[in-house]
């Protein structure tokens, strides 16, 4: 293992379509559907994204997870599949020109979702996996991880440094709340500036900030209507990014759709948020 410092502003992609997150510069967005349902899906939901951020000159890394290997019933959908999802993960790659990003979950999943994927995200649940950490750091892509529910953003040194002493240093710290009591998250906005003292790009995750784990029995629920007061929240504190899953019909969703925003309300929610950001970064 080599020491290695962790990096302040991480830029994924190249050439026109880069896209930079640093606490101090313009917000840039993760954005997509929960669960890749189909790749017909999946380029109705990505040409939507790439217009709406096109339009509002923010950048994009379009999001969407493979396998939902974490869902609350052994009966629920978890997406297309390795395989047929990196296909269409360079195919969207190929139309649209943004960098993607999707979820892994075993060490052997590492070196080939980085074939094609541009960051590999550490889901809250494994944040502390070391096998783990170290597999996905060693294919050298931008790692994004998930302060786990149980974890005090303190604590996130230590998964930082796990990373960086893998000899990768692109590396996003994520908030995405904490558990507190029963099937309830909070979001403690002190963790941003805590996680950004840290030196790495902070991203606030406003859609799984509001999710009931459990909460619906047999699958999870959501508080969608408080997604953009706790994004603005974040936003005035000052972040690098957000993470915001989106859908063109989140009540009927296959995932998280209790949490998600409608496609058709981005556009009103990424102005707002653009404009909070200026004024914390004035």
């Amino acid at each position: 293992m080599t020491d290695v410092k962790t990096n302040a502003s991480v830029t994924i992609g190249s050439g026109a379509s880069a896209v930079t997150f640093s606490n101090t510069g313009k917000l840039s967005l993760i954005a997509g559907p929960c669960q890749m349902e189909s790749r017909d899906h999946a380029f109705e939901m990505a040409g939507a994204l790439s217009e709406i951020c096109a339009k509002l000159g923010i950048g994009l890394v379009y999001k969407s997870s493979f396998d939902k290997a974490n869902r609350t019933s052994l009966s629920a959908g978890r997406g297309i599949g390795l395989e047929k999802a990196m296909q269409v993960f360079a195919d969207l790659k190929a139309e649209f020109g943004f960098p993607v990003i999707t979820d892994i979950h075993t060490e052997e999943q590492c070196a080939i979702v980085a074939e094609t994927v541009d960051v590999l995200q550490i889901p809250a649940f494994l944040c502390r996996q070391t096998d783990l950490l170290v597999a996905a750091a060693k294919t050298g892509k931008a790692i994004n991880v998930k302060k786990g529910q149980f974890l005090a953003p303190w604590d996130m040194k230590n998964v930082l440094n796990k990373l960086n002493a893998s000899g990768n240093p692109n590396v996003l710290l994520c908030e995405r709340g904490a558990s507190f009591g029963y099937n309830t998250l909070v979001s403690d906005m002190r963790s941003l500036p805590i996680m950004a003292a840290m030196g790495a790009p902070v991203i606030f995750d406003a859609t799984h900030s509001v999710q009931q784990p459990s909460g619906q029995g047999g699958s999870t629920g959501g508080q969608r209507e408080f997604v953009e007061t706790l994004a603005r929240a974040a936003v005035a504190v000052g972040v690098a990014g957000l993470f915001i899953e989106t859908h063109e019909d989140p009540d009927h969703a296959p995932s998280d759709g209790p949490n998600m925003v409608n496609i058709k309300d981005m556009p009103r929610l990424l102005e707002k948020l653009l404009a909070f950001d200026a004024v914390a970064k004035g």
